[in-house]
């Protein structure tokens, strides 16, 4: 009798220990989706009613960008410190530091990073989600470590990695690039033992961010340059040192603030940094008035625009793009920097098209996208992927890979890893 109470019992516990082993990763996996796509209506709800403001009154960003700035920087520094900047820094550290992890990667930090950057948004910040949605998928992976009966190390290494590839994956809707960069850019030897449920944790988000967004194109599909020849050649090198300095030159400022930043400046940021950051709200309304109102928010409009050549841009945009995203950085605001700097590389190949026309205006601006995330980034193989999968540009391969190899070096020549520096320094403070 009591062998036949454990063989009925057999089905039970194997139950169990398939939900102990497996299920608790899924969740969080399908938990990572519902809130990435949350997220990302949050912050497209929220630009639209900034835009819907300044369209009653033109000149409503001279009041809630200083406000909005100060009362975001208030809150990330009294109640979400680690909330600020993309995102992806804090991960990485977190990830080589496991001590940091419970200060970097909580529940606290998601929230934090969902308000501040909404408020953010709503107030005409240069700033994109895709960075935070990777902070808050390893944030909300590494909670489910309390699921497990025995957590360890590896364990919450691995919850958070997934988290954050599975995040990035459903912000882009590329999910080839969620892996790519989880290899590239978060860890390397970590990846290779942990591949399995590396892409196990971007299908389950994946596909409840396909079935409630269905499956699109990030900007849609373009007119491609077609095969690739030789006289193409000239077009991908001036693309690519054009991206590659500015990208280059992004994070040389960024890394180098009191280099270039007058000394009152610097010691106001660091002393009174509510105030610094009204300030850097005003710059970013005088940008935004002077553009027009084309450099408010993550630029997406403005590239789609150019990828699909409905939108006549300023050759100034791109310029007018970098100084406002530059503020927005500075000030401290959680937000990321991958639809900007997406923006301001279309931005580019819109200059470029001004000086020649062997190549048409929506080739160049993904030559370009593409060339100044990889200098920014500094990981040529995401960025390519990231914009091949954005765009199904898959007929643009090699120039769009040549021209990501070249600007990253273009870019190393000039900075050290943007992402991999600012992480260093959140381990050493």
């Amino acid at each position: 009798m009591f062998s036949r109470l454990r063989i009925a019992d057999q089905p039970a516990r194997r139950a169990r220990r398939l939900w102990a082993n497996y299920g608790i990763f899924w969740l969080g996996a399908v938990l990572v989706g519902l809130v990435s796509v949350a997220y990302a209506k949050l912050i497209d709800f929220g630009f639209e009613v900034f835009r819907g403001m300044v369209s009653h009154a033109f000149w409503l960003p001279i009041v809630i960008t200083p406000l909005g700035a100060a009362l975001a920087i208030w809150l990330t520094r009294q109640f979400f410190r680690g909330a600020e900047g993309s995102g992806i820094p804090q991960v990485i550290a977190a990830l080589e530091d496991g001590r940091l992890s419970n200060s970097l990667l909580s529940l606290r930090i998601m929230i934090g990073k969902i308000v501040v950057s909404f408020l953010g948004i709503l107030c005409g910040f240069t700033i994109g989600r895709e960075g935070p949605t990777v902070q808050i998928g390893a944030s909300l992976m590494y909670a489910m470590r309390r699921g497990y009966r025995r957590s360890s190390q590896h364990i919450e290494r691995q919850l958070a990695l997934a988290g954050a590839a599975a995040g990035l994956a459903a912000a882009f809707n590329t999910p080839l690039a969620g892996v790519v960069f989880a290899i590239e850019e978060l860890t390397r030897s970590f990846v290779a033992r942990n591949s399995g449920t590396l892409i196990t944790a971007i299908i389950f988000s994946g596909v409840v961010a396909l079935g409630l967004q269905g499956n699109y194109l990030y900007f849609g599909r373009i007119q491609a340059i077609g095969q690739f020849h030789l006289a193409l050649v000239p077009v991908v090198i001036a693309a690519s040192a054009l991206s590659g300095v500015a990208g280059g030159v992004f994070g040389w400022l960024l890394l180098n603030i009191p280099r270039w930043m007058p000394a009152p400046l610097v010691e106001l940021r660091q002393a009174r940094p509510v105030q610094f950051a009204f300030l850097c709200g005003v710059s970013i309304a005088l940008i935004g008035l002077a553009s027009g109102g084309t450099t408010f928010g993550s630029g997406y409009a403005e590239a789609r625009g150019l990828l699909e050549t409905h939108q006549a841009l300023s050759p100034f945009y791109a310029v007018l793009k970098f100084a406002a995203l530059i503020a927005s950085y500075l000030s401290g605001i959680p937000g990321g920097i991958f639809a900007p700097s997406l923006s301001i590389g279309a931005g580019l190949g819109n200059i470029m098209a001004l000086l020649t026309s062997a190549v048409p205006l929506p080739s160049l601006a993904a030559l370009c996208m593409v060339g100044y995330l990889a200098a920014v980034t500094q990981s040529p193989i995401t960025s390519f992927v990231i914009v091949m999968e954005m765009i199904d540009g898959h007929e643009m391969v090699l120039p769009l890979m040549a021209v990501a190899l070249l600007s990253s070096q273009v870019s190393k020549a000039l900075t050290p890893s943007f992402y991999h520096t600012l992480a260093h320094r959140f381990r050493a403070s």
